[in-house]
């Protein structure tokens, strides 16, 4: 197994993408693909990670999307010849001690117990917050979320793309990830197509990395108290265009389809009541939804 990372960057903080570099295997490839950040900011950030070993950066030259990046970033690795598998991870992640290293060996004692495994992924915890977000299990009727702090790794519906560690031949086999998303689901729509190609996921409770929802987080009661990303208004035209998309895809399955809806519904109740923005926010969210009907895809 011979592992790198790809982390897609857009306008970083530079201080988090040192963290998250320097918290990656010493023997590891570390990617930074760069989706249009100006010039003048990636002067600030590339002195930072200049001296880091083993760091290599693809700077795309304009905002391409995150799956776009992701994709180009694969496609480089597959190039070089000497990686195999890869991680995925966001600019504002953070793995902690060993957890980077743990997904890479549960991987491997899962394929060499003969699992089909499509990809590994580890808990996430809001460092504002402290809320840990589990994995993703369908329990009964219901998309449920179930939050194991040790133990082997368990199987669940969907990933967070931040996380994500795959085989790259898998990944470039089945065509990688779907740009016409852009941004947002991206990782959802990979978990689904990765099961309906017959492979499954995990959850491992020994990875753990921080991980930031939203540009922020805010509590508020809804039924009990709750962590609630908060999120650009053009975010969420995004999060609700793709939403409405993969509703009509056959693969997505129809329990997910069912919350999606409920979620998309509370989102507006929220925004609506306390978010900041209402107008803009429920704007950009109608016109998410008619971009789904629409069947519009890539940059909005």
């Amino acid at each position: 197994m011979r592992c790198a990372s790809i982390t897609v960057t857009f306008s970083p903080d530079p201080v988090l993408v040192v963290t998250q570099l320097r918290a990656l295997p010493d023997d590891w490839l570390r990617l930074v693909v760069d989706n249009g950040t100006s010039d003048d900011e990636w002067a600030l950030i590339e002195p930072a990670i200049a001296n880091l070993p083993g760091v290599e950066v693809m700077r795309l030259g304009a905002n391409l999307g995150l799956a776009a990046a992701q994709n180009r970033g694969m496609e480089y690795l597959a190039g070089r010849g000497d990686c195999t598998h890869v991680l995925l991870l966001d600019q504002d992640s953070e793995p902690l001690q060993g957890s980077a290293s743990a997904l890479a060996d549960a991987h491997s004692a899962l394929v060499a117990r003969g699992y089909p495994v499509g990809a590994v992924g580890p808990t996430l915890r809001d460092p504002v917050s402290g809320v840990q977000h589990g994995f993703h299990q369908v329990v009964g009727w219901r998309w449920a979320r179930v939050n194991p702090v040790d133990g082997a790794p368990v199987p669940c519906e969907c990933l967070n793309g931040s996380g994500t560690f795959m085989a790259l031949e898998l990944a470039l086999s089945l065509a990688g990830m779907d740009e016409g998303l852009f941004i947002d689901h991206v990782d959802t729509e990979w978990s689904f197509r990765l099961l309906a190609s017959g492979h499954r996921l995990y959850g491992v409770p020994e990875a753990s990395f921080l991980h930031r929802m939203g540009d922020r987080t805010t509590r508020l009661w809804l039924f009990g108290w709750r962590v609630w990303p908060v999120r650009s208004p053009s975010r969420h035209r995004y999060l609700f265009r793709n939403a409405v998309l993969l509703l009509g895809r056959s693969y997505v399955p129809p329990i997910w389809k069912a919350w999606a809806v409920v979620k998309l519904g509370l989102t507006v109740v929220v925004f609506a009541l306390a978010g900041p923005q209402r107008l803009a926010q429920l704007g950009n969210m109608v016109a998410g939804v008619r971009d789904g009907v629409l069947g519009r895809s890539g940059a909005l």
